[in-house]
């Protein structure tokens, strides 16, 4: 049997028991394990299980029945979905995505945030200034 390995993080699921338990979590990152992105049913977006009801919150605890442990879950590093969301949405109104924080945690001076130079742009197309 391959090495069990959480979802989330890779981490070793060291003595895991079987059937795994609805409150079981990752002891390196503290995600749940009994969540769809750990099943063997689940193909990176669905659940391929026709009987199952698939929960709307595909990374925290459920209580499927159809539940099975896939020990090769780990797809890499977890990603950040508002970070993702926020870099989509900047892209799509042609908008530069917020700058990466610097090492000491702060964020680097930026002239104008995105919504001072949207409400720039949309007095400028309205006639002001």
């Amino acid at each position: 049997m391959a090495e069990q390995q959480c979802w989330q993080c890779g981490q070793g699921l060291e003595g895991l028991l079987l059937p795994v338990s609805r409150r079981e979590t990752c002891d390196a990152c503290g995600a749940d394990v009994h969540v769809c992105k750990q099943c063997k049913h689940f193909d990176g977006r669905y659940c391929n299980e026709q009987r199952a009801e698939p929960p709307s919150d595909k990374e925290k605890a459920n209580f499927c029945d159809y539940y099975s442990f896939a020990s090769n879950a780990y797809q890499g590093g977890y990603q950040d979905k508002s970070a993702i969301a926020k870099a989509r949405l900047a892209a799509l109104f042609g908008d530069s995505p917020e700058p990466p924080p610097t090492e000491s945690g702060e964020k680097p001076c930026v002239e104008k945030s995105p919504a001072e130079l949207a409400e720039e742009k949309l007095r400028k197309l309205l006639g002001g200034e």
